[in-house]
């Protein structure tokens, strides 16, 4: 067990937006809304995902929305509390530990928020490795955790608690919550006991994810080369292959809102003028790379993530702007995630595309 420290959290946030692969949130504003929280009830424990007791009560968390809401509908850093506070009442649990819905942008922070004030550890751990655009695409649900009851609340105080027994069937109940809550709402499921957490989760992401934001720190200390840098460290994870699978210019981004979710495709014109140009198919995150001709790159489950070209910082999908000079970096995802189970809730016929799934580096 650690102590998550101030330095912890400023690497999370770099972290966390690579993992987020375009979505889960902008991590800066989160970051101070967790700095916040911390200065203001007192230190968080990160736990290793072996060391949760079996009979701990552990609750998954975080935000849902399209991340472009967030730029203007900041949050009061109470709707978690809320949510979760919602989720003991009408279940009668008292919760013990907190986990991650999923490791990327601003997601990685609201546990940190809901532990200072619970007083209760964050688990290393998490339920997508990455970002994911829906409630059910988790290795919660995937290993038979049911998603419900689903807490859910906004920075005005209102809230909603829905029971259903689909997972599906909860996302697109909480999604139309969120829609009208503004975009952007906070949830609270997927209970469960220390023992499923341990057979269900996405092993150590807290730490990778913290981890990589100080391996780009360190690298931009030391005047390294940054992608270099982070393409080494995670091949001594357990995600292990990372890749540049296009260099260039942001030449074109069509987005807009749908069903609350930011959608759109990017088009990165290469460097090298021999090379075809690359589009990017967003939903919240980033899906398929491919090029011209239809060759894919990578595609989900395995994270795409675009990099500022200077600072190897990632650039969130509601971020993106015509000319940026960036490196897209691919990263594999670890085995638990690349089951057939799993693929069939958040490969890429989940998303309703057409290609196959193909791991990067076979």
């Amino acid at each position: 067990m650690a102590i998550i420290t101030d330095q912890d959290i400023d690497d999370l946030a770099v972290g966390a937006a690579v993992l987020g692969t375009g979505g889960g949130g902008d991590p800066y504003i989160g970051k101070l809304v967790a700095k916040a929280a911390i200065e203001k009830y007192g230190p968080v424990d990160l736990i290793a995902l072996e060391d949760v007791p079996d009979g701990a009560t552990v609750v998954a968390c975080g935000a849902m929305g399209a991340p472009t809401i967030l730029i203007e509908k900041i949050p009061s850093g109470d709707e978690g509390n809320l949510a979760l506070e919602s989720y003991e009442d009408h279940t009668g649990l008292n919760v013990d530990a907190i986990i991650p819905f999923e490791a990327g942008g601003i997601n990685s922070m609201v546990p940190i928020i809901l532990a200072a004030k619970k007083r209760v550890p964050v688990i290393d751990a998490d339920g997508m490795g990455r970002a994911f655009p829906q409630l059910e695409m988790e290795t919660f649900n995937v290993y038979g955790v049911p998603a419900s009851p689903v807490a859910v609340a906004d920075e005005r105080g209102n809230r909603v608690l829905i029971e259903t027994q689909d997972a599906a069937k909860a996302e697109w109940l909480a999604r139309g919550v969120t829609i009208r809550m503004g975009g952007q709402a906070y949830i609270v499921n997927y209970g469960m006991d220390g023992r499923t957490t341990k057979r269900v989760s996405v092993p150590a992401t807290m730490s990778l994810a913290i981890g990589i934001g100080r391996t780009l720190r360190e690298a931009a200390a030391q005047h390294r080369n940054l992608v270099e840098a982070l393409i080494s460290y995670f091949s001594g994870t357990h995600y292990g292959y990372a890749k540049v699978i296009t260099a260039g210019k942001i030449a074109d981004v069509a987005r807009k809102e749908q069903n609350g979710w930011s959608v759109g495709i990017a088009t990165i014109e290469p460097f090298d003028p021999s090379k075809p140009k690359v589009k990017i198919r967003i939903q919240n995150e980033n899906l398929v790379a491919e090029e011209e001709d239809g060759r894919v790159l990578a595609i989900v489950p395995d994270l795409i993530t675009i990099l500022d070209i200077d600072t190897a910082e990632a650039i969130t999908t509601e971020r993106l702007r015509y000319g940026q000079r960036v490196n897209v970096l691919a990263v594999r995802v670890p085995p638990i995630m690349r089951t057939p189970e799993a693929l069939a809730v958040f490969g890429p016929s989940a998303f309703g595309l057409s290609q196959a799934y193909q791991p990067l580096g076979s």
